[in-house]
């Protein structure tokens, strides 16, 4: 791929996804056995095998762009190892093991950091000396075949105007990313305002600036929390492993993979649209990066832009509709108010109590029961084969939830096919949770494509066509489900992502469980253009410490004050439920008017305080 196509590529991706960089070079060298004081940007000459290998290692963890080994190749910080005459040739080189490693797997970054030396008026380097330095390495990195160039560690202002200044003059419309680096103050360490610096580089037009090194994951998330208040751009955040300690004469960062993805997936919520690490960080952490940024937004996903894209149908095949679905799509579509009821699948391998349950729920009118897919990343019976209990055993019809996190797109297929063949008609599309939040952490999460991917592939099955757009005979008819989170903390994400979820083929929405009623309202309001069913969630709560966790612990989950006092005031286990029950009764009362239908958990398995939230 040409390298102008490629940075085509880079500014088409950073609309429609999250992109992962990847950690430090220096550090990945030095575990590798190069020692402090060798000059790592000569190993482009010297070691080229050695850089290709840590490039490759990169991509291999996820990485959507690597940068080149080139951080410290300019001129000034080349004259201490005697190189200042071989800049152009460090910078070709650097840039030439890179793509040779990226393999049109992974975009390249040029790495350019500051020069290491006071410029006018604090030191002897003028503005224009200081910009030709900058000139000089930059062509180098463009003509080895860079994509991007990435301005990364600035703290002097002055200093990061000459390099940008460098960047358009060597090639006028090149991507660049500008990112400085910060104190705990949230400053430059400079003492400069994050405010100056968005108004010094806006103008220049960058395509993504943001944070890198010095400070770790807290400090660079207060930092984020404030820099997206200052710019409509898209932001990069990539911080250190923490803060080093000196352990045996060595600088050891401690900050743990699993602590850095938490972190990136609250850089994600808070507005990032790239995450990545720097000093101390290495493959494990870019690895877990990747894991925690498929979980959110897989940024491979699954065509993507064919969500928007109308499915032909083979000619023989005759799409069914709405009406003609399921008992559920056909209430929907003749606007009855449904209702549906989660149970999750056991532990073992008897479905009898849920069985059970699932009678007496049937027997009190609920239209549907919905059995989550793993929730929590819990093993637990197979979604579908309790699925496929119920339909057969009970006769309600079921609403199988289908994950992205445990199969890749061969499987999922297999499954949707055999799901149809079982009697299952009724769907919801769900990314999944990260294997992290379950009872086997270090399970491997597969997400080969997000929800927005899974619905459109349903959407094809729906057209008697498979993934690859090969004739499957008769098609499927499933009604297609999808989830949203009126309390996302990134809602024009949130929204965003719906839409594209509706343009894949959804037929319905059901949210998050709703407490404050009042977020409901603005998410509704944002979405007037949607014209599908909606069924909200209502979750009773059980008590105060339930409370607390889904306000503190589940993302976009918000609990009033006034409610958390409600459940505060109880003082056992059956008040608490009794509470939980009639707070979920008065936000069914009050939302039942303006919606669809509702989908009622039933925590612990406690299904009678169904039917009292539903009057019966």
């Amino acid at each position: 791929m040409e390298s102008s196509t490629r940075a085509k590529s880079f500014r088409a991706r950073l609309q429609q996804e999250i992109i992962v960089f990847d950690g430090g070079m220096g550090t990945s060298l030095y575990d590798k056995g190069i020692f402090i004081n060798t000059c790592f940007d000569e190993l482009n000459l010297t070691n080229a095998d050695l850089v290709r290998e840590v490039h490759r290692e990169y991509v291999a963890a996820g990485a959507d762009v690597i940068e080149t080994n080139t951080f410290g190749a300019n001129r000034f910080k080349l004259a201490a190892h005697g190189l200042e005459k071989r800049v152009r040739e460090v910078n070709l080189a650097g840039a030439k093991v890179a793509v040779s490693a990226a393999a049109d797997k992974a975009l390249v970054a040029g790495s350019v950091g500051p020069l290491g030396v006071q410029i006018e008026p604090l030191g002897k380097v003028s503005l224009d000396e200081a910009r030709a330095a900058f000139r000089e390495q930059i062509e180098g990195l463009v003509e080895g075949g860079a994509d991007l160039i990435i301005l990364e560690t600035f703290s002097l202002l002055p200093e990061l105007e000459q390099a940008i200044k460098a960047v358009r003059e060597v090639k006028e419309d090149f991507p660049i990313v500008v990112q400085v680096t910060i104190g705990d103050d949230g400053h430059l360490l400079s003492g400069a305002p994050l405010s100056q610096f968005v108004a010094l580089v806006t103008p220049y037009r960058p395509d993504a600036i943001g944070l890198n090194c010095s400070v770790g994951p807290k400090a660079m998330m207060d930092a984020l929390e404030d820099l997206k208040e200052l710019t409509a751009l898209p932001i990069s955040v990539q911080p250190n492993a923490g803060l080093p300690h000196m352990v045996g004469g060595r600088n050891i960062y401690m900050t743990s993979p699993e602590y850095m993805a938490e972190y990136s997936k609250r850089f994600i919520q808070a507005g990032a649209a790239i995450v990545g690490g720097c000093c101390g960080t290495d493959v494990t952490h870019i690895k877990a990066i990747r894991r925690a940024v498929s979980a959110l937004q897989p940024a491979k996903r699954m065509d993507l832009q064919a969500a928007s894209l109308h499915i032909q149908a083979p000619v023989e095949v005759k799409v069914a509709t709405m009406a003609e679905k399921s008992r559920l799509s056909n209430k929907l579509m003749r606007r009855q108010f449904v209702t549906l009821v989660e149970l999750v699948s056991p532990r073992g391998v008897s479905p009898v109590k849920e069985l059970e349950k699932a009678r007496k729920l049937h027997h009190f009118g609920i239209d549907a029961i919905n059995i989550p897919d793993g929730p929590r990343a819990s093993a637990r019976m197979s979604a579908l084969a309790m699925t496929a209990l119920i339909q057969r055993e009970v006769g309600i019809e079921p609403v199988l939830h289908v994950a992205c996190r445990d199969r890749n797109v061969i499987g999922l297929q297999s499954d949707l096919l055999g799901a149809w063949a079982l009697g299952i008609r009724n769907l919801i599309a769900i990314t999944g949770d990260p294997p992290k939040l379950g009872n086997y952490p270090d399970a491997t999460a597969v997400f080969d494509v997000d929800a927005i991917g899974l619905v459109n592939l349903i959407n094809r099955l729906n057209h008697g066509l498979d993934l690859a757009g090969n004739p499957i005979g008769e098609p499927t008819a499933f009604n297609i489900g999808v989830g949203c989170n009126p309390g996302a903390l990134n809602l024009d994400e949130e929204i965003r992502r719906l839409d594209w979820k509706v343009e894949a083929g959804a037929d319905y929405i059901v949210t998050q469980p709703v407490f404050d009623v009042r977020i409901l309202e603005k998410f509704v309001a944002r979405i007037q253009h949607i014209k599908l069913p909606i069924l909200c969630g209502i979750w009773p709560l059980i008590s105060y410490r339930n409370a607390e966790f889904m306000n503190n612990e589940v993302p976009g989950c918000s609990v009033p004050e006034e409610i958390l006092e409600r459940m505060r005031r109880t003082t056992t286990k059956e008040e608490g439920f009794a509470e939980g029950v009639k707070i979920a009764s008065e936000t069914f009362q009050m939302l039942k008017s303006d919606f669809a239908g509702v989908q009622l958990s039933a925590p612990m398995g406690r299904i009678e305080g169904i039917f009292q939230i539903l009057g019966h």
